[in-house]
């Protein structure tokens, strides 16, 4: 039988569904929807991201959500300028997806992989609402060494000790190079109908002012997160110093910042990797460049902790099935999420976290420490109130560290900090406490 000519083959047409991955270029999903003919793209803000949670907090506030409305804004115009059209749509994924595919006779969809809990939900809907000849692929796009470079075998083996994670990483396995961004297609057909992307007001965000205080003013998208990389490692040529200033609580310079465009996906840590080894080869490779390069391990770390453990990681006596004899006290939960503990450098913090959804991983440390070592309360109301605020909230990150810093995850020896020696060392002349416990306009949380 003769094969059709092929230019009588029906046009494939794929679907890249945007998840916690909103960039185009080292984007290993997107690169295979771009095989297809035709490839379009979506974007849902679900209104499940808002909903009250688990521990009477909304899941996301408005620091998180501007920031990823500003990130959303400016992958669609990146992806215009390849012709890839992203439609952006306030819904349910299990309803858009199936309603795009069924419109635009999608016959594949390529979205990153998620695993933790509420992610899963939501795949599973969409899974079970798609026709069943449409195909669903899923990758691991979120690492620095991508689970089939991690020498382990299966994820059960992953080690409890960070220690010897990293180590066994660093002799063993490889950093895969970024993907580039896909070439530009040929202009979409004018059938597709994009509606407007839905502005602040329609998902009910507040437009707000920043404080001029923050830690973290920047925007964003891609080209904000990499205009932060060239100003941080190659303007300013902080990384030569990132280890000695990591720690510090005033102002924009003492760290790289780059965790909130990590944990949407604007900057992939593949991508920040390559630039760190090519800083080394240009300038200078010392141990404040490592150094970043071991927070990028850390940051996989718990992604595996979670992949190993599942839903464990939510739970009270978290992976290490530790039965601690928790509190739960709304005078406590009030006093610590406004700043009102009585401890300066404790509210100092969560103060800054309340007016500007950033913390400094110093501060995390320390008002994370206090809750659960001090205070003795549920870990997880502290893990819920940071998932609402953190502008740069990871679900692994997050819940993991929490676990860590509460004696149930993997610190195995139940390390706790005490507040006011580290205000002595790492606020000595009270810069930081003074700048923040002062009477303002931005002292309190964003209203419940």
């Amino acid at each position: 039988m003769k094969a059709p000519h092929p230019d009588k083959l029906p046009l494939t047409t794929s679907l890249h569904w945007f998840r916690n991955d909103l960039r185009a270029a080292d984007n290993e999903g997107l690169t295979n929807a771009c095989k297809a003919d035709r490839v379009m793209a979506v974007y849902c803000f679900d209104p499940r991201f808002w909903e009250v949670g688990d521990y009477g907090f909304p899941r996301m506030g408005p620091f998180r959500s501007r920031f990823l409305w500003q990130t959303v804004a400016a992958l669609r115009e990146e992806l215009h300028a390849l012709h890839i059209p992203l439609f952006v749509v306030y819904g349910h994924p299990e309803e858009v997806l199936p309603s795009l595919v069924v419109r635009y006779h999608v016959t594949t969809i390529h979205t990153q992989r998620e695993w933790t809990r509420d992610e899963c939900i939501v795949r599973d809907a969409v899974a079970q609402a798609l026709p069943p000849e449409v195909t669903l692929n899923e990758y691991y796009d979120q690492f620095l060494f991508h689970p089939d470079e991690v020498p382990y075998g299966d994820f059960g083996r992953i080690p409890e000790i960070f220690t010897d994670f990293r180590k066994r990483l660093e002799a063993r396995a490889l950093v895969r190079l970024p993907l580039p961004t896909p070439l530009p297609r040929q202009a979409v057909p004018g059938d597709l109908e994009i509606p407007p992307m839905p502005g602040l007001a329609e998902l009910g965000i507040p437009a707000g002012d920043a404080d001029p205080r923050s830690a973290f003013p920047f925007g964003g998208g891609s080209r904000e997160g990499w205009q932060r990389l060239q100003d941080y490692f190659w303007e300013d040529r902080r990384l030569s110093d990132y280890k000695k200033t990591r720690n510090g609580l005033v102002g924009t310079e003492y760290s790289s910042k780059f965790s909130p465009w990590l944990a949407n996906g604007a900057l992939s840590a593949r991508q920040i990797h390559a630039e760190v080894k090519r800083y080394e080869r240009e300038v200078i490779a010392n141990r404040d460049t490592y150094w970043l390069v071991f927070e990028l391990i850390w940051r996989d770390y718990f992604k595996y902790v979670s992949l190993k453990h599942g839903n464990r990681i939510f739970a009270l006596s978290g992976i290490r099935g530790r039965r601690l004899n928790w509190r739960n006290q709304a005078e406590a939960l009030q006093a610590w999420t406004e700043g009102h503990t009585g401890n300066d450098f404790v509210d100092a913090n969560m103060r800054e976290l309340a007016a500007t959804g950033w913390m400094s991983n110093r501060g995390r440390q320390n008002v994370a420490s206090f809750w659960a070592k001090e205070l003795r309360q549920d870990w997880r109301l502290g893990a819920a109130w940071f998932e609402y605020l953190l502008l740069d909230y990871d679900v692994h990150s997050n819940w993991g560290n929490w676990m860590y810093n509460s004696g149930v995850g993997n610190d195995r020896r139940d390390r706790k900090f005490n507040p006011n020696l580290q205000a002595e060392r790492y606020d000595p002349s009270g810069t930081f406490r003074r700048m923040w416990l002062q009477p303002t306009l931005f002292e309190s949380a964003p209203a419940l």
